[in-house]
């Protein structure tokens, strides 16, 4: 309970900390950053890492001299792409040993098929899409290993989507970051970015819910 009040802290007061940690470590904050969300989209056991929010955040100290924005956003994107591929590799290697046991209530190879397919047809949009949804992000590069995505695809929009990611946020923080209000708002608009991310979810998850009722309501 204490580690999940630590977390939640952290993220809603991501400038507070921030700003201790660029003036403790200093050039160590790009490595402490470059880590932390490297392990956000690396591992799928570390979805609670603050991700949007973070680059966010950085971009804002980014606009007040305190870090290199070009730095920050070279040095991110490639935290993205790498912690997207190492996913994709788990659920590869991993994602098959899973699938063996077709006596198994849950896991049936049928299941690995149906994921397979899925990703063939929708996947690589999803690959991208799935950047700006907090925890989605860090499962969906998993089930594309899972589902047999051909990697070079996969890396394609795993590129894209990474970059992509990383240049609004961390370029949106270094733009508005500073604003007055934002400033002196800042846990306010971190939990706006957070809620505004998990909207595709949200409205995903109420039309698969609409679909299983037997009523269609």
């Amino acid at each position: 309970m204490e580690f999940v009040k630590s977390v939640i802290d952290f993220i809603l007061h991501l400038d507070t900390h921030l700003n201790a940690l660029i003036q403790q470590y200093g050039f160590w904050t790009y490595i402490l950053l470059w880590v932390v969300i490297f392990l956000e989209t690396g591992l799928v056991v570390t979805p609670f890492l603050p991700g949007d929010s973070l680059l966010f955040a950085a971009g804002t100290f980014a606009a007040s001299g305190s870090l290199n924005v070009v730095v920050l956003f070279v040095a991110l994107s490639l935290a993205a792409v790498l912690g997207d591929t190492v996913n994709y590799w788990i659920g590869k290697i991993i994602g098959p040993k899973v699938f063996t046991k077709d006596e198994s209530r849950f896991f049936k190879k049928e299941y690995l098929e149906r994921t397979h397919n899925f990703y063939e047809k929708y996947g690589p949009e999803t690959i991208i899409i799935a950047r700006f949804v907090p925890i989605i992000r860090t499962f969906a590069p998993f089930v594309a290993g899972i589902g047999r995505m051909s990697y070079g695809k996969f890396l394609s929009y795993n590129v894209i989507g990474g970059i992509g990611w990383v240049a609004v946020f961390v370029f949106g923080g270094f733009f508005f970051g500073n604003i007055p209000f934002v400033r002196k708002n800042f846990s306010l608009v971190v939990i706006a970015i957070i809620l505004i991310s998990l909207v595709p979810a949200v409205v995903e998850f109420v039309k698969h819910r609409r679909a299983a009722s037997p009523s269609g309501k």
